[in-house]
This record gives C-alpha cells, structure tokens and sequence, in this order.
C-alpha cells in the first residue's frame, strides 16, 4: 500500500499543477493546508520562494505567488501559530533556486 501511495505521488509530481497561487485565510476552518513558518531551514518540510510574478508560479516546486483575492488561488493557507498544528512547514528562502520540497510525503497538500 505504501508503495502505491508513494508511485501516485510520484506520478502526480510530474503533471505541471498549479497549486502554488496561494491565499492567505482568516480562518483555519477556511484553508486547504495549514502551514508553520520554521525558524530553520533544516526544519522545513517545504522551501519556499516568493514570486514576483503570478505567471512564474506554476507547478508545485515551492514557487509561490500571494494573489489578492480567494478566488485567484489554487490553494488557500492558513498560518498557525504552533508547528505541531501545521499540516506542513515551510521556509521561505530568498533565491529562487533554493526553492523546492525537502519531504516529499507532504507534497500531496499541494496537488
């Protein structure tokens, strides 16, 4: 079963998605994925870049793009306070090229 789980994800990871045009929510109750900002890199599940352009964030490499409005993302994030309450925990680098997922049991948050 672990197996099958790990071919889809691998499966999955290949098809060009665009999840990563995200909202930030009010409300927990409101979000797709809960998300901790670690204070270390090592500590992330996810590593995060921050685009300047919507159209460079395609895909689910750890580019993201804050639209203004809910109904623009693809995924909706909530940031929690604790990291034990975080679905997954992310980093955001400063070059484009650190960006990416560093456990991949958790890319299937963003698909």
């Amino acid at each position: 079963m672990r197996l099958l789980v790990i071919l889809l994800v691998s499966a999955l990871s290949s098809i060009n998605s665009q999840a990563q045009k995200v909202f930030s929510v009010d409300y927990e109750s409101r979000a797709d994925v809960k998300v901790f900002v670690v204070e270390y890199e090592s500590r992330a599940d996810l590593l995060v870049y921050k685009e300047a352009y919507e159209s460079r964030a395609e895909g689910n490499e750890g580019h993201w793009f804050f639209v203004d409005y809910e109904s623009r993302a693809h995924k909706k994030v909530f940031f929690v306070d604790y990291e034990s309450r975080a679905d997954v925990n992310i980093y955001f680098v400063e070059y484009e090229s650190r960006a990416g997922w560093r456990n991949k049991e958790k890319i299937h948050f963003f698909f």
